[in-house]
């Protein structure tokens, strides 16, 4: 007899197996590489995680390490856990979710599972990558011990891929972006969580985006959405964005390490300079305004290093630097774009 898995069960087991083909993957790039550092780990207050980070660590002594590797760092992390959601929580998601009891005493078990990672670099001729998909479920209930979950009263999905080069190559985004649409299977729905990409990742202090975008969404169920016009043709029921979400990971693979297989032209110092300073605006993206890490912050007993493991190893800040403002340069013309999304599929 077969029994057919829960959401639950069907994305924890989705996006376990996606963390494994994605790191098998990157650690076959660079054969001479050290390996992805696998941490596995426990929540106390319920859940469980696998952190897969990628760091050439330098010796006792060393401020850096001398290992000329494919990355120069990376994390993709798996977390499943699962608790109560405080009164003030609940408050904050009724806005989006109206399905969601609030009495401003009463707390309700959560369940959250996601994918996240980052890979930066190490040439500043290939582009960072930021992906993450989740899911989130409320019940009216907690699980007894070993026993089954309570009703479901409010469920969502959300995620995303993003680019962020440090110079522009149009090849490069044109592959990236048609890949992201393909796996959509709906225009509609491409052109508009990549119009939400470029306002999400964006630096209002410095404005500009913090990369060429790719797609992001949030609150994505059966309810109505409000970025979403209601007579749009979309995934509506819980197997139907879950498809939805498996096939946007599930291109991942082929969207971006295609780009760290081309042949690509020997940096200078010039070019790790400006390839640092756009590593400043990611810290300041991803530290002043992400949600995702200001919510991992604020979380009791979080795991911090997990949280901070899409910052890069390092990154420069310069007071009114001329990078970027010479006329017809390849900065200005990453600037450019930066300060002006285009559409690339």
């Amino acid at each position: 007899m077969t029994t057919s898995l829960s959401m639950r069960q069907k994305m924890e087991k989705f996006i376990d197996e996606l963390q494994n083909e994605i790191v098998a993957e990157i650690e076959q790039l660079d054969p001479n590489a050290p390996k992805f550092k696998r941490d596995s780990w426990v929540r106390a207050q319920g859940g469980r995680g696998l952190s897969c980070v990628f760091a050439c660590t330098p010796e006792l002594g060393q401020a850096t390490s001398p290992l000329q590797t494919k990355l120069e760092k990376a994390g993709v992390n798996v977390s499943v856990v699962h608790g109560m959601l405080p009164p003030a929580a609940i408050k904050e998601m009724r806005a989006d979710h109206s399905s969601i009891p609030y009495d401003g005493q009463t707390s309700l078990p959560f369940f959250a599972a996601g994918i996240s990672l980052v890979i930066h670099p190490r040439s500043p001729f290939e582009p960072t990558v930021h992906a993450n998909y989740r899911y989130f479920e409320i019940t009216d209930k907690a699980a007894a011990e070993g026993g089954e979950t309570g009703n479901v009263i409010a469920w969502w999905f959300g995620g995303g891929c993003d680019l962020t080069p440090s110079y522009l190559n149009e090849e490069d985004a044109k592959h990236f972006h048609t890949s992201l649409k393909n796996a959509c299977e709906n225009d509609e729905l491409y052109h508009t969580f990549k119009k939400w990409c470029d306002e999400y990742f964006y630096l209002p202090h410095r404005q500009e985006t913090r990369g060429i975008g790719g797609m992001f969404f949030d609150d994505l169920s059966s309810e109505k959405h409000a970025r979403i016009l209601d007579d749009v043709v979309r995934p509506r029921t819980a197997d139907e964005i879950f498809a939805f979400v498996e096939r946007l990971g599930k291109a991942f693979i082929p969207s971006y390490i295609p780009l760290l297989k081309k042949k690509r032209d020997i940096p200078t110092d010039h070019h790790r300079r400006w390839q640092l300073l756009r590593r400043g605006r990611y810290v300041e993206f991803n530290l002043v305004y992400d949600r995702g890490t200001k919510f991992g912050l604020k979380t009791p007993s979080a795991r911090i290093e997990s949280i901070l493991m899409s910052l890069p190893e390092t990154a420069r800040w310069e007071y009114m630097s001329e990078m970027g403002t010479e006329e017809g340069s390849e900065e200005e013309r990453m600037l450019k774009v930066l300060k002006k999304p285009q559409e690339w599929a």
